[in-house]
């Protein structure tokens, strides 16, 4: 193995970073969406939270271009694919939950 590759735990730590932070990122968009947008019947379909969950989405790409984690040539596609499903599946689940769940009351 040559010393350029990184081993299998430098690719698996690599990736647990990626990851958890696009899953901070999006549960962080969900709950800055829950407080801008608040909780009554309109929030649901209000598309300032929108903005919310777009500016994670940069925001992780940014991080991760500046992280150095990744080569220039291993951002691709399916990467920023990966982020983007990430962090809007995170805001998804939050946001839904916190409306569901405290609109009961």
């Amino acid at each position: 193995m040559s010393t350029a590759t990184l081993s299998d735990r430098g690719e698996h730590l690599r990736s647990i970073g990626v990851t958890s932070s696009s899953a901070l990122l999006g549960v962080a968009a969900g709950l800055l969406s829950y407080m801008q947008v608040g909780i009554d019947a309109p929030a649901a379909t209000n598309n300032t939270a929108l903005a919310f969950v777009l500016g994670a989405i940069v925001l992780e790409t940014v991080v991760v271009q500046l992280s150095g984690i990744y080569d220039d040539d291993e951002l691709g596609f399916k990467l920023y694919l990966f982020i983007t499903f990430m962090v809007f599946s995170f805001w998804f689940v939050t946001w839904g939950i916190l409306l569901t769940e405290f609109s009961l009351y």
